[in-house]
């Protein structure tokens, strides 16, 4: 076999007309980043340039054009999904929403399995919410064109005799209505990517579509057939993602992660569909697959070199759907289709854990942007990634180098006369108009996506957030703990991605669900060390730079209370339900399906039925590198 990806040409499917204006789409996004990443560059550089550019003014110019990039294009990305949502139009196609829902009522003539890749979680939540989905899948007289697949990667012995034991119960609970099949297997290779690969190649052949879903996933029954219709009637697509929003939260930080996702996510998401149309991203879950392409461009060789950068690949479904991409396969990111759900960490500890397994794997990204035949929007998507954690070391880099050349500005005494021969003197010159105009400018950016989803919401769904002074309360009480958390998460973030860099790595462990308090022993031993940075920070402004002392108080003040954030984080929000605040009320199926409780157990020591005979698909590893294509065989 070559090492050359496969062509669009050399295949069997249908060629198809492109998204209508996908280009002009991507071309104006293109500028409108660039003309606002100039004039914050431009309004900059004027500044730092009052008494002349030097390497620590040269070095934070760069920093911040780089930053004030990445918030240029969330800020545009969000605007376009502000006009799509506001006028009701189809990201993809950019025709009015109701025309574009063709397949509704097509038959179903696909077979597809709901696959949930596991590994040492704890297993009644894991039947609960595969139960809940079958049970909402079952209700729509669709369930005879599905099967579900329990992939366990689970390596603790007790926990894997219970969840033998709690999915021999559920099988027995839905005979007759919904196949329920099981498998384990010992060799944990290549991790989740290694056990949906496992999965392929012994059973693959056996389905046509695949619907991946987490420990922690929940889909109405309406989003799964919607889900297969939508794959069948689009030849084209390999992979087509929903937009699953965080449920079941009773938390404080859960509960307003949960709001602020109910309230902003369909904004953005359609924001992000509009441009990257049919290269759009994989979240690794609640999504459809079409085996054939699967199978054939997905198979993930290991890294060169060792961990963290090198070995398994970590954040797969990035790499996936950039594949996918290159074997002329279309992906796209549908906002259509409700009833997406997951769970998510309860507290501010848990998230932080999840964020440090995923910047080693976005990290890791890095790694492939030169792969050969990406899109170059799959370059985007790696390079977006990294960002995502990269970009927290580096706003704490301009913070720390905008800090030092203040305090050197102030400490330094003023030089009238620079040249020799120099008649007139040259006063310092200081721009506050332009200094307020860059603030302005930042703010503007930072905080007009927010100001768009409320207006969305207010205008089309307020009742859904209990209304429309409970909906604005909520929001800027979401907003106000988003500002105080970003020093915390920026904080995290950069030791995350030092600590990578450093050559450390991750265990790879079960992921908390479920919400429950942080300890103070806790929260003060993981942010004990940033807060006394606050406190240092502060002192040393206020002393070498006053003039900023006010300016930077968001940044150390969140350090400085980040223990007690952490601690608050765990609290149940239930003062704030009892009020009908961070309210995200939802349709009657939906709500069946997140609060769905699973009948009891069966009787332990009850085995799992043996899964069905294997039908074997060939997933060939793929060549990431220059390297692996020339040691690829013929």
């Amino acid at each position: 076999m070559s090492g050359t990806p496969p062509s669009r040409a050399e295949s069997s499917r249908p060629a198809v007309a492109p998204l209508p204006g996908l280009g002009v789409r991507r071309g104006l996004l293109a500028f409108a980043v660039g003309a606002t990443t100039l004039a914050g560059a431009g309004l900059m550089a004027r500044i730092l340039a009052a008494d002349g550019l030097a390497v620590l003014e040269l070095a934070l110019l760069s920093l911040f054009t780089l930053t004030f990039a990445w918030i240029a294009l969330a800020f545009w990305s969000a605007l376009a999904g502000f006009v799509l949502c506001l006028t009701r139009r189809d990201p993809l196609t950019l025709a009015p929403l109701p025309a574009r829902m063709d397949e509704e009522g097509m038959p179903l003539r696909r077979r597809t399995v709901l696959a949930m890749p596991i590994h040492n979680e704890v297993p009644q939540q894991v039947v609960a919410a595969l139960e809940a989905t079958a049970e909402s899948l079952i209700a729509t007289g669709e369930a005879q064109h599905f099967e579900a697949f329990v992939l366990s990667d689970t390596t603790d012995p007790t926990i894997a005799d219970a969840e033998a034991d709690a999915v021999a119960a559920l099988q027995r609970r839905l005979a007759g209505r919904l196949p329920l099949h099981y498998r384990r297997r010992a060799d944990n290779r290549g991790r989740k990517a290694g056990n949906l690969a496992d999965f392929c190649r012994r059973w693959g052949g056996r389905y046509d579509f695949l619907i991946g879903l987490d420990a922690d996933s929940r889909l109405t029954g309406s989003c799964l057939v919607g889900l297969v219709r939508a794959l069948q009637a689009r030849p084209e697509v390999a992979l087509i993602q929903t937009v699953p929003l965080p449920a079941r939260q009773c938390t404080l930080f859960g509960r307003l992660s949960q709001f602020a996702a109910a309230l902003y996510a369909p904004m953005l998401a359609a924001g992000q569909s509009v441009w990257q149309g049919d290269t759009a991203n994989y979240w690794g879950h609640n999504a459809i697959l079409r085996l054939e392409a699967f199978t054939a461009c997905a198979g993930l060789p290991p890294l060169p070199g060792r961990p963290p950068l090198g070995g398994e690949i970590l954040s797969h479904d990035f790499v996936e759907a950039a594949l996918l991409r290159r074997g002329g396969w279309q992906v796209q990111l549908d906002t259509r289709l409700g009833g997406s759900y997951e769970e998510m960490p309860g507290n501010l500890l848990d998230y932080a854990r999840r964020d440090r397994r995923w910047t080693q794997g976005n990290l890791q990204h890095l790694r492939l942007i030169a792969v050969p035949g990406l899109h170059p929007l799959s370059r985007l998507h790696f390079m977006m990634g990294a960002m995502a954690f990269v970009a927290s070391l580096l706003w704490l880099a301009i913070l720390a180098l905008g800090s030092l050349d203040a305090a050197l500005r102030a400490r330094q005494a003023p030089s009238y006369f620079r040249e020799a021969p120099q008649l007139f003197p040259m006063w310092p010159e200081a721009h506050p108009e332009l200094i307020a105009s860059l603030f302005a400018l930042t703010l503007a950016l930072l905080f007009a996506p927010k100001l768009m989803g409320l207006t969305l919401a207010l205008a089309r769904r307020a009742a859904a957030f209990g209304g429309a002074w409970r909906l604005i309360v909520s929001a800027f009480t979401e907003a106000l703990v988003a500002v105080l958390l970003a020093p915390l998460m920026m904080a995290f973030h950069s030791r995350f991605v030092l600590e990578v860099l450093a050559g450390g790595r991750i265990a790879w462990s079960a992921q908390p669900r479920e919400g429950r308090p942080v300890p103070w022993r806790a929260a003060l031993g993981h942010t004990a060390p940033f807060a006394a940075l606050g406190v240092a920070w502060a002192a040393a402004i206020h002393v070498y730079a006053p003039l900023l002392f006010w300016w930077l108080a968001p940044i150390w003040a969140g350090l400085i209370l980040s223990p007690l954030l952490v601690r608050l984080s765990g609290v149940r929000a239930d003062v704030l339900t009892r009020r009908g605040l961070l309210a995200t009320r939802r349709p009657a199926a939906d709500t069946a399906l997140l609060t769905f409780a699973p009948a009891a157990t069966g009787h332990p020591g009850d085995s799992p039925w043996p899964p069905p005979l294997e039908a074997p698909r060939a997933m060939p590893e793929q060549p990431l590198t220059r390297r692996q294509s020339r040691e690829r065989p013929a």
